[in-house]
C-alpha cells in the first residue's frame, strides 16, 4: 500500500492541492516545516515508517490498509487533486481515519490519533475528516469487488518489486461484512451531515452506531 502511495506521488503530473491537507498550513508536529517542503518527494521508506507508526499504535489490520488506499484514490479522483510532498501525510492520515472507523474491528477515535501524533489537536483532526468526507461526497461504500481488485493489484505490485505480500484474499464472510458496514456508515454519514455541518461533527459519531447496527444478509 505504501509503495502504491509512493508511485502516486512520484508519477503525478501536477501539484494540485487544498489548504486543509497542506502541512505548512496545518502542521502535524511542532517542528518548523522547511520553506522548500513542497519540492522534495518522500522516499518509500519515509512513507512506510509514517504509515507503520499509525497502524502499529492503533493496532489496525492489513485489510484496513487496503481500504485506506481505496479512500485515498477516491479522494484524488473526486476532489481533482494530487498527492504530493506538501500534502501526502495529511491525505494519508485522513484516509486512515476513515478506514479505521468504517472497517476495523477495534474502534479508533480521533483523540486516539492525537495521542499518537501528539502535536495535532482533535479540532484539526475533526475538521480534516469532515472535509475528507465532503470531498468524497460521503461515498465510503467499498463493494467486495472493489476490495478484490485492489487486493490483486497490490499483490501484483508487490511481486513486481520483490516484496512479500502476506495478506490472504478476503473471505466471503469478511467481504459481506465490509460491504454491509460501509453501506451502513455511508447512510449514517449522510444523515448526520444534514444536521451536523457544525465544527464538532466527525466520524467518531458513527463508531457506536455501526457496531450495533451492521446486519449481514
Amino acid at each position: 500500500v505504501t509503495l502504491a502511495i509512493f508511485y502516486h506521488i512520484k508519477n503525478r503530473d501536477s501539484d494540485r492541492s487544498l489548504d486543509i491537507f497542506d502541512e505548512k498550513s496545518h502542521p502535524l508536529t511542532r517542528e518548523e516545516v522547511p520553506d522548500d517542503y513542497y519540492k522534495h518527494d518522500p522516499d518509500h521508506k519515509h512513507i512506510y515508517r509514517f504509515v507503520r507508526t499509525l497502524f502499529s499504535a492503533a493496532q489496525l489490520t492489513a485489510e484496513c490498509a487496503i481500504v485506506t488506499l481505496v479512500y485515498l484514490e477516491r479522494l484524488l479522483t473526486y476532489a481533482e487533486i494530487d498527492i504530493c510532498p506538501s500534502n501526502w501525510k495529511r491525505i494519508v492520515l485522513g484516509a486512515i481515519l476513515l478506514a479505521s472507523k468504517v472497517w476495523d474491528d477495534q474502534a479508533v477515535w480521533n483523540v486516539d490519533y492525537c495521542q499518537i501524533l501528539k502535536d495535532i489537536t482533535v479540532e484539526d483532526m475533526n475538521e480534516m475528516e469532515r472535509h475528507f468526507l465532503e470531498l468524497l461526497q460521503f461515498n465510503i461504500n467499498v463493494p467486495a469487488s472493489v476490495y478484490a481488485k485492489y487486493y490483486f493489484d497490490l499483490r501484483s505490485l508487490a511481486d513486481d518489486n520483490n516484496l512479500s505480500f502476506l495478506l490472504e484474499p478476503l473471505s466471503k464472510e469478511r467481504a459481506q461484512k465490509l460491504e454491509a458496514i460501509s453501506r451502513l456508515c455511508e447512510d449514517k454519514y449522510k444523515d448526520l451531515s444534514k444536521a451536523a455541518m457544525r465544527r464538532s461533527f466527525s466520524a467518531d459519531n458513527l463508531v457506536g452506531i455501526r457496531r450495533s447496527n451492521a446486519i449481514l444478509s
